[in-house]
């Protein structure tokens, strides 16, 4: 209760400062832009404006039409189609869904929500398949970190970012409400209806709520068949999936205010969902029991404020409570019945000040020929957060672990000419405090601070031509979770943190024309090599089946390349065509101990070769979409010996929408997903589904 009723303090506080900050801003008086439209009989102009910020290392994006056009369900399911990116996925419309980006593991990837990161103090990872594709507006995949320096702390505290950006009220032609109601329906028993509401409740602030239903029995026909390495059929079987039904709720709500130097908003978000989990077929067992309920809640916010000119500052906090149970009734395995639950406050503040060229100037000669006098812009952050952690839970011997963690980061950023480079620092400082010591775990993990860089660079030989060569440079670290050192009987609190250091290479290339059928091009390739030492995995204790402990074992190098290459084409008669694909070839070998046969094998589920095609068509509210995705073959254990190898899978997926011209207005779309019913697996042992469908209406006032 005293560390609930401090986290409440936490937050309350936080709402009343900003409050108070955004009540004391100043308005810009309209008297200072009239000045200026007195100027344009002059011979020569100068007007000043801030530099574009360009991104010095590319980002992968979805967003807007595009991203709508996909087949998603989850936001999973549209995270496959970027390069570097692997799933995992346990089949099924509940199962787990994590990402690994270029083979370094889930937990170095950071998930943020609206800016603000999802934390899992317990395992690391974050179960992408919750997320619903039903409001999210842009999905950003960084390698390394986000390419500017103004964001918390923990912006730089991991080896990639998935950045999840939800829709934010926009109202048109003097409306000051919408309202969207959709209703999705499909194979597997999937009804999944969602409504959204957003109102302007004053000129600058804005309200929206968004809530939805998801079921599905989660039954599926599959066909099984293993083959030996000699040639001959194991077994070939054809079956149901049973125990895969999931029953998911979601409710969010945002306010968001607009300043005349800033903005501001505030959300409420709350999941819960039930869900059988379908298990793996081994031992010639095709059902099983086992169950999980899932409760997450946060509450989060974010202000952002020029202070003066050339002085920014933000301030984030969070406050989130997940709970989760999970259950196996199977006695003859292990009777499991465990409920976790976890608590987090989070408060951040960041500021940036622009030391030099604030404004690049542009002079008007003669009123045709525009002059671009380059000046060196130099910026520089300066963030720190604040993070607590708690854990309960009911297994016997748990020690209770709580943690304290403060980041403290420092950025500079500098634009001149041709160059562009950003570098930082984090320091990390961990504090972790038991409140049920026991003879295994009598005290709490002792964690030295750390201090990890990073540097960007990315340069424009020619300024008129959009070709950029650029580099970088990051090493960075991540914790021992909850699990791997407090875990009754398995947890160790002698691990060390798993590091990684990452280099990376690479060119990019935009092009877009005003006139002719091609109307725009872009080209990305980087190279890149990954190094993760001290990596964490759990290994046999003693002689029990279900006895392990985690350990310090695994060193892995990465090599690789990631392509991608887009065109648009504006064909006759108002025709837009899209055609995009993303290529990624790696080479992921497991060098921890030159004794073991894993030594130099690829590493499990890692392919040698994947990627990904997307072609668009677009005329009037016609929209007509294919996307193929291709997993080469892989091994599910670095032991690479032919019993351990996967075959290549791949899945076509198609779909249709129409929007009608109408008030209120009308949108129907029909999907379908692995076109030519591949049977495969993603994980060895879990079937994935076949040829499924989905059909969708969406009413919007």
């Amino acid at each position: 209760m005293v560390r609930m009723r401090r986290s409440l303090f936490l937050i309350v506080s936080f709402v009343v400062c900003t409050a108070v900050q955004a009540v004391a801003v100043s308005v810009v008086s309209a008297s200072d832009l009239d000045s200026l439209t007195h100027q344009f009989n002059l011979n020569e102009v100068e007007v000043t404006a801030r530099r574009r910020e360009e991104p010095v290392i590319p980002v992968q994006k979805l967003s807007g039409s595009r991203l709508q056009a996909l087949s998603t369900q989850s936001v999973a399911d549209a995270v496959r189609y970027f390069s570097g990116v692997q799933i995992k996925d346990y089949g099924g419309v509940g199962s787990m869904k994590t990402i690994d980006v270029r083979s370094m593991g889930s937990n170095h990837l950071g998930v943020f929500y609206d800016g603000i990161e999802i934390g899992n103090a317990q395992n690391g990872t974050v179960d992408l398949g919750k997320f619903s594709m039903d409001n999210i507006e842009e999905i950003a995949l960084y390698n390394g970190q986000k390419s500017e320096i103004f964001q918390p702390a923990k912006d730089y505290g991991s080896a990639g970012t998935l950045y999840l950006k939800t829709r934010r009220p926009r109202f048109n032609d003097g409306k000051t409400y919408n309202l969207s109601i959709t209703m999705k329906a499909g194979t597997f028993g999937l009804a999944n209806p969602s409504i959204l509401y957003e109102q302007k409740l004053t000129e600058s602030i804005h309200l929206s709520a968004n809530a939805e239903y998801t079921y599905a029995h989660g039954r599926y026909h599959f066909r099984y068949r293993r083959v030996l390495p000699n040639g001959t059929v194991a077994w070939d079987t054809t079956a149901v999936r049973h125990n895969g039904d999931v029953q998911a709720g979601r409710a969010e709500v945002g306010v968001f205010g607009y300043l005349p130097e800033g903005k501001w908003h505030i959300k409420g978000y709350y999941y819960q969902s039930e869900k059988g989990i379908p298990g793996a077929i081994v031992n010639n067992v095709w059902t099983n029991s086992q169950r999980q309920w899932d409760r997450n809640a946060f509450v989060q916010g974010n202000f952002t404020q020029r202070v003066t000119r050339g002085y920014d500052v933000q301030v984030n906090a969070k406050y989130s409570n997940d709970r989760m149970r999970y259950l196996n009734p199977d006695t003859t395995l292990m009777y499991i019945d465990n409920v976790f639950t976890q608590q987090e406050v989070y408060l951040s503040m960041a500021h940036r000040v622009a030391l030099l060229g604030q404004n690049s100037v542009f002079r008007n000669i003669d009123h045709s020929t525009r002059q671009y006098i380059e000046m060196v812009n130099w910026d520089i952050s300066l963030s720190a957060d604040w993070q607590w952690n708690y854990l309960d839970g009911n297994l016997a011997n748990f020690v209770f672990p709580e943690r304290n963690t403060v980041l403290a980061a420092a950025a500079t950023q500098v634009y001149w000419k041709y160059l562009k480079a950003q570098a930082s620092v984090l320091g990390t400082f961990i504090f972790d405090k038991i409140h049920q010591p026991t003879l295994t775990t009598p005290t709490a993990y002792k964690q030295k601070p750390q201090f990890t860089p990073a540097v960007f660079l990315s340069y424009q030989p020619v300024l008129r031509e959009e070709f950029f060569l650029r580099a970088y440079y990051k090493r960075i670290f991540r914790m021992p979770t909850f699990n791997d050192l407090y875990y009754t009987d398995v947890g160790n609190i002698s691990l060390l943190p798993e590091y990684t250091t990452q280099y990376d290479g690479g060119v990019q290339y935009d092009k877009r024309w005003q006139d002719g059928v091609c109307r725009a091009v872009s080209v990305k390739a980087d190279g890149y090599f990954n190094q993760v030492k001290n990596k964490i995995v759990a290994i046999p204790k003693g002689n029990g089946q279900y006895r392990w402990q985690m350990m310090n074992l695994g060193y892995v190098e990465i090599r690789g390349c990631d392509i991608n290459a887009s065109t648009t084409f504006d064909l006759t008669h108002d025709v837009l065509l899209t055609v995009a694909a993303a290529y990624t070839y790696q080479k992921a070998q497991d060098l921890t101990d030159p004794n073991e046969m894993t030594y130099g094998g690829q590493i499990a589920y890692i392919p040698w070769h994947s990627g990904s095609a997307t072609v668009n068509m677009m005329w009037r509210g016609l929209s007509v979409n294919y996307a193929f995705v291709y997993v080469g073959e892989r091994y599910h254990n670095s032991a690479n010996i032919p019993a351990n190898h996967e075959q290549p899978w791949y899945t076509h997926d198609v779909s249709i929408s129409y929007d009608l011209p109408t008030r209120p207005r009308l949108h129907f779309a029909i999907e379908i997903n692995n076109l030519l019913n591949q049977q495969y697996d993603i994980i060895l042992n879990y079937p994935m589904p076949g040829i499924n469908g989905k059909g969708i209406i969406r009413i919007t006032i």
